[in-house]
């Protein structure tokens, strides 16, 4: 039995402890043994126990026929195993998986790989679990309505609330870029997504850290929706990390992510989650290229100045008396037939911004130093040619390292003193991946690297050129700088 939901108690939260409650505590029925770790999924919260904690609770199991009669011993004593046992034989799953739109029992089939494998006789687990339906009225979600319009331009917070309204109706369905709710800070950016957590699922709706992101634990992949909060600069290499670590998450493929808990074995589950990243920085927060189509970027004018006290209180008190409930009401009802889930999202003027300030003066001044190395574009009949500026048309070099580089630059020069610096070892190839150079791997030695004058170095080929002309591109710069 569950408690039963009041006109006297319509707080949402206070609901879903309500349906949660079980009056009668742990019985063998909650559990399914799990073959592969020999262990015991509580289904009411999915969570693993061994043998002897299931044992202690629920106690040894008389055993029954098919008529539900004991089964006695030749004594005439009846016969019981151990509760673990009986689930053994009576409760196995093969398998377990994080799927949401299936049943917590999938019967008859394996996951492998993003695909279902037929084989009668086994079961998946589902962990997911599907959210509790808190009663409410879409039409009186307004104030959360006007809420999120009051933060964000009229595009941005219709993009919004779709995009919360998609996975409210669809948590099966991967959108396929995360949203970045960005401004300063106190404007209510965690408020807006206070009553999604209702909506889908207080337990699929995770909060992690960047820091989180580059671990090695991933159990936060289990969600509907998934918050990564306050991202912000952790150092130059950091940015380009978080950004190459997310784009699994962001958007599929992969349509499957290898799961890994603590204390646990690895299983697949299906991408599916979506992602909001909420931050206060804009020039020294996520690293966006001008290319990505993997992030919406929503920026908010609003000071923390422009709410009261007064307006917090009033939106909080509404929320915990019946708004919870309204809002998602309203987000399971919008309808959303026109969000298309894998179109590449708006590139606004606030995702922009972001990209111009992820351009660091270093690659600026490579870029001056490239140009010194430069051939100025000759004509069939030996003219120079020129763009549109009037400006001669330069042919990059093919190939160049970065001591060419230093020599360029002039090495007393700032952009020869950051070359040199060993704290931007790391950043040097992301820069020059910037000025179009990526590194060229030198198949005959064991490191890599090109020897070149009895020193070991990285060559760097210019990415117009095909495979097979950029290790060219390196060999002959490597034997024109070995001869001089």
């Amino acid at each position: 039995m569950t408690k039963p939901f009041t006109k006297e108690q319509p707080n949402a939260k206070a609901f879903v402890y309500a349906v949660l409650a079980d009056e009668y505590g742990v019985m063998k029925d909650d559990f399914v043994a799990y073959m592969p770790g020999h262990s015991y999924i509580y289904k009411q919260t999915r969570e693993m126990w061994p043998a002897a904690s299931v044992n202690a609770r629920i106690g040894p199991v008389l055993l029954a026929d098919k008529d539900g009669n004991p089964v006695l011993d030749e004594d005439g004593e009846k016969q019981f195993v151990a509760a673990s046992a009986w689930l053994d034989r009576n409760r196995p799953v093969e398998q377990m998986t994080w799927a949401p739109g299936y049943p917590m029992l999938i019967a008859d089939r394996l996951v492998a790989n993003g695909g279902w494998i037929k084989r009668l006789g086994v079961s998946c687990f589902n962990l997911y679990r599907p959210p509790v339906e808190v009663p409410g009225n879409p039409g009186e979600a307004e104030h959360w309505v006007e809420h999120v319009h009051k933060i964000y331009d009229k595009e941005a917070a219709w993009h919004i609330i779709r995009y919360f309204a998609f996975k409210t109706q669809h948590p099966e369905i991967k959108i396929n870029h995360a949203l970045m709710l960005g401004g300063e800070q106190g404007i209510g950016k965690d408020t807006i997504c206070a009553p999604l957590k209702y909506a889908v699922g207080p337990w699929n709706f995770i909060e992690v850290s960047p820091k989180h992101i580059s671990g090695r634990f991933n159990g936060y992949a289990k969600a509907v929706m998934l918050r990564i909060s306050e991202a912000r600069d952790l150092g130059d290499v950091s940015r380009y990390d978080f950004y190459e670590q997310m784009k699994v998450l962001t958007a599929s493929p992969p349509e499957v992510l290898r799961v890994d808990e603590k204390h646990m074995r690895e299983y697949d589950i299906f991408n599916v989650c979506g992602v909001i990243i909420t931050t206060n920085y804009k020039s020294n927060g996520i690293y966006l290229p001008v290319d990505d189509r993997r992030h919406f970027v929503a920026w908010s004018q609003a000071t923390k100045d422009d709410f009261s006290e007064e307006y917090w209180n009033s939106l909080w008190q509404w929320y915990e008396a019946s708004g919870f409930g309204h809002v998602a009401a309203y987000l399971r009802g919008l309808d959303v037939s026109d969000f298309n889930p894998k179109a590449p999202p708006k590139k606004t003027a606030a995702f922009y911004e972001i990209v111009n300030a992820n351009h660091a003066p270093e690659e600026a001044e490579l870029a001056d130093t490239i140009d010194r190395l430069s051939d100025k574009h000759e004509r069939q009949d030996g003219s120079l040619s020129v763009d549109a500026n009037g400006d001669p048309v330069l042919v990059p070099p093919h190939a160049i390292t970065i001591e060419i580089l230093k020599e360029a630059a002039g090495y007393g020069s700032e952009t020869a003193l950051w070359l040199n610096d060993r704290k931007n070892r790391r950043a040097i190839p992301h820069r020059l991946e910037k000025c179009g150079y990526e590194p060229v791997r030198n198949d005959v030695a064991e490191d890599g690297l090109w020897k070149i004058n009895g020193k070991r170095q990285m060559v760097y080929a210019h990415r117009s050129l095909s495979i097979r002309e950029r290790v060219d591109a390196a060999r002959t710069l490597t034997r024109g700088q070995s001869s001089q």
